[in-house]
């Protein structure tokens, strides 16, 4: 039996997970809910020392310490462009850890209690399916392996078998709560989340993380049914919901259903395309001429992409920017749902630079302005102002809504190369007579683009 004292102290740290999600809605005020989320986690591990009094002690406590120890060097050393990477890993622990725990639960759960039963089975399936289809969502954005789709002849009725395996042996759990029965069922679990992820490729991969967040959210609620705990219940329920909510957002920016993007490529379509270079002609420029369209410009919008987080330039872009509105000019940050590899990657990105959150504008409040624009200047973006989701329905980004860059007066990119996008497609808008490329490393590129701009 829980204390009266713990259930209160295990109240303080649910709401203290509720205040930190809302907190994590606005730039302002999400380093707040940071801490406030990892208060009411420490609150919630020292509560359960306390009032379980836990017998291996001594082992529980050398866990802790390599699990903190991992968790600060992993957070110091992590670049914001492998959040996702991140995010996946962290997915994937939870999953797992709640599949083993459901596992040792199981000789414990009463041959009476078919709820109990049912949320256990549902645990070890679920838990090893987010497992194991993390891990491949890592590997995939650790580029350990093809971001394309991997199918193979008999992958969808090799699928279904296992799904229909699973359902089976959970069914078979619930009735007869069997160890053996339960390590099956967890194995069945990890091929499933291999073949869920596999075919999923290009820029579908950082929503499949989104959906396999949720499904752990799940599980650790079903785990906290399972050894009735109400905070596992409480915060494995958030999780699964923000995470469903987001996995439904970002599935609606890119223009497509969850089920196509999951199933997509075994169907024969997927949001990867060829990723071959092209080596049709552009116009290019150096630093002086791209400073000169700058500086006389009246108004310029700037559509940040993961090519900026990649050469970490935020910063000098910020001094672009200023530099520019000290000559009058009008800027603002044109935000793509998706822009990078997440969302929200961009405003944190340009928050950690100190840009103005009033100048980080979202694509339904912008994309009006930008037929008034002179120079849309685009750095490290590709598919998020890529006129074939509009107007190519071959395209397989067609639907996705985008920035309407295109509409601008000039357009300016900063890429390192001509090869594609994430989605790996060309970008028509790059042959545009009114567009200027300037190739080179983001940052070197906005540094000299600085350093010219400074003598126009």
């Amino acid at each position: 039996m829980i204390p009266t004292w713990a259930q209160i102290g295990y109240l303080v740290a649910a709401v203290c997970f509720i205040v930190a999600l809302k907190a994590l809605s606005s730039p302002r005020s999400a380093r707040t809910g940071n801490l406030i989320g990892a208060a009411g986690a420490v609150l919630a591990v020292i509560i359960t020392f306390a009032a379980y009094k836990p017998d291996h002690l001594v082992p529980i406590l050398i866990a802790l310490a390599i699990g903190t120890v991992g968790g600060v060097i992993g957070s110091r050393r992590v670049q914001m462009t492998q959040m996702p990477q991140l995010v996946a890993l962290f997915n994937g622990v939870g999953g797992g850890a709640a599949a083993l725990v459901a596992l040792l639960e199981l000789g414990d759960v009463p041959s009476d209690a078919t709820v109990a039963a049912i949320a256990t089975a549902f645990t070890i399936l679920v838990g090893a399916i987010s497992f194991s289809g993390s891990v491949v969502t890592f590997a995939k954005l650790q580029e350990l392996m093809t971001t394309r789709p991997v199918t193979f002849p008999g992958l969808p009725v090799l699928f279904v078998a296992s799904l229909l395996g699973g359902v089976a042996l959970a069914v078979w759990l619930v009735s007869d709560p069997r160890v053996w029965v339960g390590v099956l069922l967890c194995l069945i679990g990890l091929a499933i989340g291999v073949m869920l992820v596999l075919p999923v490729g290009g820029a579908d991969v950082p929503i499949v993380i989104s959906l396999l967040n949720a499904f752990t959210g799940l599980t650790v609620a079903a785990g906290g049914y399972v050894l009735g705990n109400t905070l596992l219940l409480v915060a494995g329920t958030l999780v699964g919901a923000a995470g469903t909510l987001l996995t439904k957002l970002m599935a609606d920016a890119m223009g497509r259903s969850v089920f196509n993007i999951l199933f997509g490529a075994v169907r024969g379509g997927s949001t990867l395309g060829a990723g071959t270079a092209s080596d049709r002609p552009v116009i290019s420029g150096g630093p002086e001429d791209v400073a000169i369209l700058l500086g006389y410009a009246n108004k310029v919008i700037i559509v940040p992409g993961y090519g900026l987080a990649v050469a970490q330039a935020q910063h000098t872009l910020r001094d672009l920017v200023e530099e520019l509105q000290g000559r009058g000019v009008k800027v603002d940050y044109a935000i793509h749902p998706v822009a990078g590899r997440m969302p929200g990657h961009m405003n944190v990105l340009l928050a950690e630079a100190q840009v103005p959150y009033e100048q980080l504008r979202e694509m339904d409040d912008i994309n009006g302005d930008f037929k008034t624009t002179d120079v849309v200047l685009v750095v490290g973006a590709n598919d998020v102002v890529n006129p074939a989701a509009r107007n190519t329905p071959s395209a397989p980004i067609y639907g996705m809504p985008i920035l309407n860059a295109d509409e601008a007066q000039r357009v300016i990119f900063l890429k390192r190369s001509m090869r594609p996008g994430f989605a790996g497609i060309e970008n028509e808008l790059l042959y545009d007579p009114r567009t200027t490329l300037l190739f080179g490393d983001a940052r070197d590129s906005l540094t000299k683009l600085l350093t010219a701009l400074k003598t126009v």
